[in-house]
């Protein structure tokens, strides 16, 4: 069963991710996107939407921080263990009740409107089970382990994760990891390989370049402003 759960089962996640991206992008690309159902209803969405966006984007971060920043390098920095639980329990629940809250208002939202509701799918209802669930076991197993210096889960969960790209995992690692830690990283593997069959799917394009573009310059057709182009004359005119 170990090797079953940290052995097997993570490749198979990457596996679906990748293969699913790429089935998606193939044979369709008019169904990647969000299925935006603003049009049917904004008050609601303008807060709850902009709060999902950044829960999520926070608590990735700090994942990605957590499993792929050794121990080593944030000791020689200076950051102890017990403040980087302290960063790590007070950061990490913050952006979790930020991303529950947004699920939570967006659950609402398509439960109370009825336009909405109907253009919910069922890999929509799916997507947000194991989302919320994964989101809960993990604020749920972080305070669990709140005391003193928690669970040093750098220890343990973030080599195994680490030794995954060596292609030889480190399964070992996982031995007396917490009960709930293990919940939550199963359904977080089940969450990545969902994500190329849900409306997740639009993270992948991101209009990332559009932080990177040129400003766009504007010229003003305002006589009255100073370095404006002068009234063509005769023939030079428009529609003359």
């Amino acid at each position: 069963m170990k090797t079953l759960l940290w052995g097997v089962l993570p490749y198979v996640a990457f596996v679906l991710l990748v293969a699913g991206i790429v089935w998606r992008y193939r044979y369709d690309k008019f169904g990647w996107t969000t299925r935006s159902s603003q049009v049917y209803e904004s008050k609601l969405l303008n807060i709850a939407s902009p709060m999902f966006h950044y829960g999520i984007l926070f608590v990735l971060v700090g994942h990605l921080m957590g499993l792929f920043v050794p121990e080593s390098w944030t000791d020689k920095v200076g950051l102890t263990e017990h403040t980087y639980h302290l960063l790590s329990l007070y950061g990490g629940t913050a952006a979790g009740v930020l991303l529950v809250l947004g699920i939570l208002l967006l659950l609402y939202r398509r439960r109370t409107n009825t336009p909405v509701f109907r253009a919910t799918t069922a890999n929509d209802k799916l997507m947000y089970l194991v989302l919320f669930a994964a989101i809960v076991l993990g604020m749920v197993a972080k305070l669990t382990h709140a005391s003193g210096d928690g669970y040093n889960y750098r220890m343990s969960i973030a080599p195994w994760a680490r030794s995954l790209f060596t292609l030889q995992p480190d399964i070992d690692r996982m031995a007396g990891v917490p009960v709930l830690y293990e919940i939550h990283a199963v359904i977080g593997m089940v969450l990545i390989a969902l994500v190329p069959f849900t409306r997740l799917i639009h993270m992948f394009s991101a209009p990332v370049q559009y932080l990177f573009r040129p400003y766009v310059v504007y010229r003003s057709r305002d006589p009255k402003r100073v370095g404006a182009r002068p009234d063509r004359r005769g023939w030079e005119r428009t529609g003359s």
